[in-house]
């Protein structure tokens, strides 16, 4: 049983790395956190993806301290 969970995720994971490079994340590389987010979230909903799903990640980094 394990094992078929096990194969299941890595299908699962698969798939929304296939799912990113359809929505054109690999095209460019990130220029910040926000599409780094996006890229993550887009690979973990795996299969959803192709029914609706549309995840985006918004983040804010604070400045630097001096």
């Amino acid at each position: 049983m394990h094992i078929i969970g096990s194969i299941v995720l890595i299908l699962w994971l698969i798939l929304g790395a296939i799912a990113a490079g359809q929505r054109g994340d690999y095209t460019n590389p990130p220029a910040n956190c926000s599409q780094v987010g996006t890229v993550a979230v887009t690979i973990l909903a795996g299969p959803l993806n192709w029914v609706g799903v549309n995840p985006k990640i918004s983040c804010h980094l604070p400045p630097p301290s001096r």
